[in-house]
C-alpha cells in the first residue's frame, strides 16, 4: 500500500544589521531587531498561521488517517517565541492530536556538518533537547539543514542514535533508482533514508501558481492520480518543502490551501495512506544502501553545497567562522553562545553567492554578494575578538588543547583504570589469608638460621666431661618446668 510522507521545514532567517569596520570593539550587538520583527510577523500572518490552521482542520476532518511532520531550527524557535509566540502555541496544539511528528536538525540551521563533527553533534543534540522541551518527545528521525547529506554525515547521525534521516532524491545520486523506496546509509546500515520526490514536491512549492507551467492549474485529484499510477512496489512517496511555500512562495490567493486540504480525501479514494517518518522507518525495510560520497542538498539545480561554499568569499568566511569552533564548545557565556548559533545560520553564506539561481534570492539589506561578505566579516571579526578575549589563542595551543585532549580521552582513561582495579581484585581474591601468615616466618627463617647453626658446628667439642656435665645440667633445668607443671595442675 502506498503511503505519503508530508513534511514541512520551518526556519526563520536572522537579519544582521549594517556593521561597519569602526563598530568592531565598540558594538557587540549584531542584529536588526526591526527587520527581524517585521519579517517574522509578516511570514507568520501570511503563511505559518493560515497553513497550520489548515493542517489542523485536515487532522480534525480525517482523524488519525492524516499525518504530517515538521522540523524547526532552534534559532527559528527562539525568534518565533519572541516575535510570534502564536505559531509555537499552534504547533503545540497540533502536537496534542498525535498526528504530528517533530524532527531533529542543527539548532543553528548551519553548516557545521561540513566543518566540525563534534560541533555538528552538539548542534543537533541541542535542537533535539529543545524539541523535547516544547513538545514532550525526543526526535527519532533527523534531517540536516536544507537536507544536506553525505555518507559521512549519515554515519554521524547514526552514531547519535537516530533511526532515520531525510534527504534529497537527487538524480545524480539515484541514477536509474526511484526515490519511492526506503534506503540505508552505506556506512551505517541501521540508518534508514527517506528521499524527497523532487518533482512532486516542487510542483507544489515552486510551480503551483505559475500559469506558464504545463501542469497549471494543478488539482488535488490529478496530483493523487499520478501517485496512484506509480508501480505497485514503489510505496513510499516523500513530499518535502518549506512551510513558507504555503502563503509566501505560493500566495494564499492561488488557493494553495484548498488544494492541500483536498489531498486526504483524494488519497483515501485511491487507497493511499499518510505516515510519519518514524512510522515508515519502523515498518518498512530498506531495499539497499545509497552511496553518497559527495555532499548533496535540495538547493539549486546542482543539488550540492555550492550555493553556500561556491566562491572564495564564502569559503573564507566559512573557514574563519569555524576556526574558533573548538573553543566555542567549552564557552559558558550565554551571549557568546547565542551569537555563535546565529552566525552559523546558512543564509549568511547564501547571501554571498555569485551563482545564478532559478529560485529568486532575496538578499535582504545587501546590494550584492560582496556587500554581504563585507558586513558579515566585520561582524565576525568583532565576534572572534570577543572569543579571543575569553579564550586566548596562546591558551588554545597548550592548556586548551590539553583540556580538549583530556575530555576526548577521559572515557578511555576511566576504562583503563577500571580494568586495572578489576585485575588487582582478581589477584587479591586468589590469595589465601592463611597462606600469607605462613609466608612471613618462611621469609624470616633464613635470617635466624645462622644463629642456630653456629652451635651445631661446635657440637663435636661437647664430648669433654665438663661440657657434658654442663649440658646435662642445662637440660635438667629446661625439663623441670615441663615435669612440675602437670603436678601442680593435678593438686588443684
Amino acid at each position: 500500500m502506498k503511503t505519503i510522507c508530508l513534511y514541512f521545514e520551518i526556519h526563520q532567517i536572522i537579519h544582521l544589521k549594517r556593521y561597519r569596520f569602526f563598530d568592531i570593539g565598540t558594538d557587540h550587538y549584531y542584529y536588526d531587531d526591526y527587520e527581524n520583527e517585521r519579517s517574522i510577523t509578516d511570514i507568520a500572518n501570511r503563511s505559518y498561521m493560515p497553513a497550520l490552521t489548515a493542517i489542523g482542520d485536515m487532522i480534525k476532518e480525517n482523524g488519525q488517517y492524516f499525518k504530517v511532520a515538521f522540523s524547526l531550527s532552534g534559532t527559528g524557535i527562539e525568534q518565533l517565541e519572541f516575535h510570534a509566540p502564536q505559531v509555537i502555541a499552534k504547533l503545540q496544539e497540533l502536537n496534542q492530536t498525535g498526528c504530528v511528528e517533530f524532527l531533529a536538525e542543527p539548532y543553528s540551521h548551519g553548516l557545521s556538518s561540513l566543518a566540525n563533527e563534534e560541533t555538528f553533534a552538539l548542534d543537533v543534540k541541542k535542537q533535539a533537547a529543545k524539541i523535547e522541551e516544547l513538545f514532550g518527545k525526543k526526535p527519532t528521525v533527523a534531517r540536516n539543514s536544507s537536507l544536506i547529506y553525505s555518507d559521512d554525515i549519515g554515519g554521524q547521525i547514526a552514531a547519535m542514535g537516530f533511526k532515520g534521516m531525510l534527504t534529497e532524491g537527487a538524480k545524480h545520486v539515484l541514477g536509474w533508482k526511484s526515490p519511492h523506496y526506503v534506503y540505508n546509509c552505506n556506512i551505517a546500515p541501521n540508518l534508514k533514508l527517506l528521499l524527497r520526490d523532487v518533482e512532486l514536491s516542487d510542483d507544489i512549492s515552486l510551480r503551483f501558481n505559475n500559469p506558464d507551467w504545463d501542469g497549471y492549474p494543478l488539482f488535488a485529484d490529478t496530483y493523487i492520480d499520478r501517485i496512484a499510477r506509480f508501480p505497485e512496489e514503489e510505496q513510499i512517496i516523500n513530499i518535502f518543502m518549506e512551510l513558507s511555500a504555503l502563503g509566501i512562495a505560493q500566495p494564499l490567493s492561488s488557493n494553495i490551501l484548498d488544494f492541500l486540504k483536498a489531498l486526504p480525501a483524494c488519497a483515501k479514494d485511491k487507497g493511499i495512506t499518510f505516515s510519519t517518518p518514524t512510522e515508515i522507518c519502523m515498518k518498512t525495510k530498506s531495499v539497499g544502501e545509497l552511496n553518497v560520497p559527495d555532499t548533496l542538498s535540495w538547493v539549486d539545480e546542482e543539488r550540492d553545497v555550492s550555493c553556500w561554499l561556491g566562491n572564495a568569499m564564502q569559503r573564507e568566511a566559512f573557514n574563519k567562522l569555524y576556526s574558533v569552533a573548538d573553543r566555542l564548545r567549552i564557552a559558558d557565556d550565554p551571549r557568546i553562545n547565542q551569537d555563535w548559533d546565529y552566525l552559523q545560520a546558512s543564509n549568511n553564506f547564501r547571501f554571498m553567492t555569485t551563482k545564478p539561481s532559478n529560485v529568486g534570492l532575496d538578499r535582504g539589506i545587501y546590494n550584492g554578494p560582496f556587500d554581504a561578505f563585507t558586513n558579515y566579516m566585520n561582524i565576525l571579526g568583532d565576534f572572534i575578538n570577543r572569543v579571543n578575549a575569553l579564550y586566548p589563542q596562546e591558551i588554545e595551543n597548550d592548556e586548551l588543547n590539553a583540556l580538549l585532549t583530556t575530555i576526548r580521552n577521559q572515557g578511555d582513561e576511566i576504562e583503563m583504570k577500571d580494568k586495572e582495579i578489576t585485575r588487582l581484585k582478581a589477584r587479591l581474591e586468589k590469595l589465601d589469608p592463611t597462606a600469607l601468615e605462613e609466608e612471613k616466618p618462611k621469609k624470616a627463617a633464613p635470617k635466624k638460621a645462622p644463629a642456630k647453626k653456629a652451635p651445631a658446628k661446635k657440637a663435636p667439642a661437647k664430648k669433654t666431661a665438663s661440657n657434658t656435665v654442663a649440658s646435662k645440667a642445662e637440660t635438667a633445668k629446661k625439663e623441670t618446668p615441663k615435669v612440675d607443671a602437670p603436678k601442680i595442675e593435678e593438686k588443684k
